[in-house]
């Protein structure tokens, strides 16, 4: 274990959207901390507040339709509590994002360079001919073709695997030391998937990055992450190394994401789907919000919320009926 100040430390984290009817309580009481150097993956269904605790980390959430309690202390700077200028140079500089789709992302009416070179100057002061250069240097980094071709390349003009790579370059052009991923790869076909992955590890191992990860997708949890934070209806149900909660899944939900891949083996074969859908994040029920899909629940699962339970070294998982679960 290490005994070092982490990286990334998000402590009971709570976010509720109030710009609708009712409040929407998107993130319910998330606690994570991230090693330095580290990559966490965070999984699960859409809708189960992945994105939001990864928007937290920028404090990218209007002030005027949301509510945040509890505490983001990401590279000693405590992010809930920064605003204006401050705000402004810890983006990018100190965290930076790699969003899900380049093609919104990016601006459509600024070059790909132009972009590039606008953060690194706002950033580091850097003269235009200095900032250009390392432009360039960047897109050569992430492997874009033509570089110097793709510089002057407006973001509609360029492929989507070519656009994620020129996503990530824009997110690593001042140096940062946290890199935040969200669905890096859904918009794109699968060849295009494992470059990118293939990319992001190396860059992470290269410039020691630490790293959280949005996705859906196990698989690609397994590609790049050392740990794994599943999560559902805001809160985080299991974490553990990827490796260990791939052999030995212990929370329901977890076992039901695992299940439901589709592999070479099962050619033919129905998807062991979990049934129902996720909860009303407006109206969440007073236990266990997996319950109503729960197989194994019991009546005491509808009653009382399940509290964080160890069940290995940096393995845990929050479920009232681990122990009779383990046993069967």
């Amino acid at each position: 274990m290490n005994d070092a100040a982490p990286m990334i430390d998000i402590r009971d984290l709570t976010v509720t959207f109030t710009g609708g009817r009712k409040p929407v309580h998107a993130v319910n009481g998330v606690t994570l901390s991230v090693q330095r150097g580290e990559v966490v993956a965070l999984l699960g269904e859409s809708g189960s507040g992945k994105s939001v605790t990864l928007r937290s980390l920028l404090n990218m959430h209007p002030k005027h339709r949301s509510r945040l309690n509890g505490s983001v202390i990401a590279a000693g700077q405590d992010v809930l509590k920064l605003s204006g200028r401050a705000l402004a140079d810890y983006r990018g500089r100190v965290a930076s994002m790699i969003f899900q789709e380049p093609l919104l992302a990016l601006d459509p009416v600024y070059t790909v360079g132009a972009q590039i070179v606008e953060a690194i100057r706002r950033h580091e002061k850097a003269t235009l001919a200095v900032a250009q250069a390392r432009a360039l240097a960047l897109l050569q980094k992430v492997r874009i073709p033509s570089p110097e071709r793709r510089l002057q390349a407006f973001p509609h003009e360029m492929s989507g695997g070519m656009r994620q790579r020129a996503m990530i370059a824009l997110a690593l052009a001042c140096n940062p030391q946290i890199l935040l991923a969200d669905e890096p790869t859904t918009a794109l076909d699968a060849t295009v998937q494992i470059q990118i992955l293939l990319l992001l590890r190396e860059l992470q191992r290269e410039l020691g990055l630490t790293v959280i990860l949005v996705t859906h997708d196990i698989g690609v949890a397994v590609e790049v992450a050392d740990r794994v934070a599943v999560m559902y209806a805001g809160r985080i149900v299991e974490t553990g190394p990827v490796r260990e909660i791939i052999r030995n899944p212990r929370h329901p939900y977890t076992q039901g994401l695992l299940a439901s891949r589709a592999h070479d083996a099962m050619s033919g074969a129905r998807l062991d789907a979990i049934p129902g859908a996720p909860p009303d994040l407006a109206a969440l029920p007073p236990g266990c919000a997996f319950a109503p899909r729960c197989r194994f629940s019991a009546a005491a699962c509808l009653a009382e919320a399940p509290g964080s339970v160890a069940v290995g070294p940096q393995h845990s998982a929050r479920c009232l009926r681990l122990a009779e679960l383990a046993a069967a």
